[in-house]
């Protein structure tokens, strides 16, 4: 086949497939609405509830004591096993006492000494003095004696400082513990020299009855806990995670707030606060991270949310609310407070607002849904009585 006639088949081809295309009608694509989502709501009303604050602390001991020795001696005997817990008074260790008896012996010893000889000198002071006046005896000898009497008389004072001094030396050889609590590792082992040179460490005692935890609100928060508080005295609480087989429950220890300092860190912006807590059992040992709850009000109105529902993006915080025909709307919102079970809104919702609580990934603006209103079991106040946060003055 020549060139030419090629070219003319293919311009006829062409010309067929573009007539037969131009006479088909488009076909159009039936676009299908998303099925409604089934999801949870908890209504929301402004009104008194025990507002909590939560934060992260540190645990330290209310007491952390170094036991040193205060005598110099052989260490003769431990009256404990590492870790123990020791009560206040009790004996934790002796060092030798064999010097300490015998320069308390001698002490004693020199103080009848010296009385025998003020018995003497004011023996002789009570002769002299009518010879002295009936000048039968010169006047010196009797200033002599009583010289002497004076110089035994500030000998036994000296003598009665001495045995104070030796029988405080003699009881520094027994090593008792100042307070109660629970005593580390031994420093020393028996047979050790202790305290030559040095007031050589024995072991520490750290007090845990009560504990204290130390966390640091921001400068803002810490102006709003006050502000909005309701209580001289902050409650507060931690809880401490099992262990064994309770290692998946969490035992609260009840305390309350002590203590906040009077200056902000430059570097953090934040305030030192600290809360005593009854260490129940010894539940939580010092230098543990801990949460820590602090109780701020039940005088204020509010209205809170489940912080899980709460979105943010570029324009700011939100809330997607189940509006009077079942359908998803976007809230914007601003918060204040907030814990670990709910948040506060300062603005953006009103009295009766369906916050959607579950089905979040796949909430959109304007999405149809099928509400289940789980106020009554997961609404604000049935968390907080789940979690026992509602202080006996509130209830």
């Amino acid at each position: 086949m020549s060139l030419y006639k090629k070219v003319v088949l293919s311009i006829v081809v062409a010309s067929t497939l573009i007539i037969s295309g131009c006479g088909e009608e488009p076909k159009k694509v039936a676009s299908k609405a998303a099925p409604a989502l089934s999801i949870e709501a908890v209504s929301v009303v402004k009104k008194h509830y025990p507002l909590w604050v939560q934060y992260t602390g540190m645990t330290k001991a209310t007491s952390d004591l170094e036991i040193r020795a205060r005598v110099s001696g052989r260490l003769q005997k431990i009256y404990f096993k590492d870790g123990d817990i020791v009560t206040k008074g009790q004996k934790l260790f002796l060092i030798e006492q064999s010097e300490y008896k015998s320069n308390l012996q001698q002490t004693k010893a020199k103080k009848r000494q010296d009385q025998a000889a003020l018995k003497l000198a004011k023996a002789d002071v009570k002769r002299y003095r009518p010879l002295v006046k009936d000048g039968l005896a010169p006047r010196a000898t009797l200033e002599q004696y009583e010289s002497k009497q004076g110089e035994l008389e500030a000998a036994i004072h000296a003598d009665e400082a001495a045995i104070k001094n030796a029988e405080l030396e003699l009881s520094y050889t027994t090593v008792i513990a100042p307070v109660t609590g629970q005593v580390s590792a031994r420093r020393v082992d028996i047979g050790n020299l202790v305290g030559y040179g040095e007031s050589t460490v024995l072991t520490t005692i750290v007090q845990t009855d009560t504990i204290y935890t130390y966390f640091s609100p921001s400068e803002s928060d810490v102006q709003k806990i006050y502000k909005f508080r309701s209580r001289k005295e902050l409650p507060a609480f931690i809880e401490v995670r099992g262990q064994g087989e309770n290692v998946l429950q969490r035992k609260r220890l009840d305390g309350y707030v002590d203590f906040s300092n009077n200056t902000v860190d430059p570097l953090t912006s934040t305030i030192t606060m600290r809360a005593t807590i009854d260490n129940i059992g010894h539940s939580v040992y010092p230098g543990t991270f801990v949460y820590i709850n602090i109780f701020v009000t039940d005088k204020f109105n509010f209205i809170l949310v489940p912080p899980q529902s709460i979105f943010e993006d570029q324009l700011g915080k939100y809330v997607y609310v189940a509006d009077a025909n079942d359908t998803a709307v976007r809230k914007d919102v601003t918060t204040n407070m907030s814990s670990r079970y709910y948040t506060s809104i300062a603005s953006g919702l009103e009295d009766n607002d369906r916050v959607i609580i579950s089905g979040l990934m796949k909430l959109r603006a304007g999405r149809k849904l099928v509400v289940k209103d789980v106020t009554d079991t997961k609404g604000i106040m049935a968390v907080m009585k789940e979690h026992n946060l509602i202080p006996e003055e509130a209830k």
